[in-house]
């Protein structure tokens, strides 16, 4: 109970028949961390989560929560533990105010202090208005925001949002990626998984990527990012007959060759980024009486990312642990 990690997992290994869903999957987070499980649908991610969370037996390695063992003693587990799943567990029966009360009742919360917490994450996840609204006619993003509420109410030191933001729409993602970056500025340690790679990058102090059950990269979204090979810049001039005057000035300035489009007026190459790039460019271009059209960094994304390290986008495939 004194580990620093709030989530161990040391080569967890799960099998579905002849399917492979996990194969030696490591990974440790530290306490008030947000951590990120990045990779498609079909990678693992909902099945590491139903290991932690006491849901499915790992069929070899180890899983600890705040220390304890997830098969020795499921039930201490559970009392550390909230789980949002993918899609909104709620009842659509009761009110809001009604199911935030009856999962404190759950709990064996009394039930003043179980009305006590619901008016108190009504407030936090502005439901307030809605309290007393079956919820049945909510939106999406108050289902989930509700759900989310719901694994919150016996305070837990780990929170897991399994794909929090699927089915969403834009504008309720967002408004959901500002209620996770709220628990974790209150010292919740969250894990996340998702297959949008924006949300990992947001969100996600350090992120592993999972890929057919293998963990394949691990660290913080500007470290898997530099894998790429940095930042890319690319300009554009105003006239074809000053491209060799042009590429002997951006050579010195990047890190890597210096690619010449097609049009014989665009180059693109590998640089090292900075605030100053950019306007050194410009400079030494307009030095040397060259008209600039544009000038671009472009810096990788999780999505160059994934794609650099599986040879795949993030595409979407049924899990096999759903």
């Amino acid at each position: 109970m004194n580990s620093p990690l709030a989530i161990e997992m040391d080569g967890v290994a799960k099998r579905f028949g002849d399917t492979v869903a996990l194969d030696g999957v490591s990974l440790a987070v530290p306490r008030g961390a947000v951590f990120g499980l990045l990779g498609p649908n079909g990678a693992g991610k909902t099945t590491s989560v139903k290991v932690l969370t006491t849901l499915i037996r790992p069929d070899a390695g180890s899983a600890h929560i705040d220390g304890i063992d997830v098969v020795a003693d499921p039930n201490a587990v559970r009392s550390r533990i909230g789980l949002t799943g993918q899609y909104a567990a709620v009842d659509e029966r009761l009110t809001a105010r009604e199911n935030l009360v009856y999962v404190g009742r759950l709990f064996r919360l009394g039930t003043s202090e179980s009305r006590a917490r619901a008016a108190s994450l009504l407030d936090r996840f502005d439901l307030v208005e809605a309290a007393d609204r079956v919820v049945k006619g909510f939106s999406g993003g108050m289902r989930r925001r509700l759900d989310i509420a719901m694994s919150l109410i016996a305070q837990p030191s780990v929170l897991f949002l399994d794909e929090p933001t699927t089915g969403l729409d834009p504008r309720s993602r967002l408004a959901m990626w500002d209620v996770i970056a709220d628990l974790a500025a209150d010292g919740t340690t969250v894990l996340l998984t998702t297959q949008y790679l924006e949300e990992a990058d947001r969100l996600a102090e350090r992120i592993v990527v999972i890929d057919h059950g293998h963990v394949i990269a691990e660290g913080s979204p500007d470290e898997l990012k530099s894998r790429t090979g940095g930042a890319l810049l690319n300009v554009a001039i105003a006239k074809v007959e000053n491209r060799d005057r042009a590429l002997a000035v951006l050579e010195p300035l990047c890190s890597g060759r210096v690619d010449v489009g097609d049009d014989s007026r665009s180059f693109s190459a590998p640089i090292i980024a900075g605030d100053r790039v950019v306007p050194g460019v410009i400079r030494a271009l307009d030095d040397a009486g060259i008209d600039v059209l544009d000038v671009v960094v472009r810096r990788p994304s999780l999505d160059d990312v994934f794609l650099a390290l599986t040879g795949h986008a993030a595409t979407v495939e049924e899990e096999v642990a759903s």
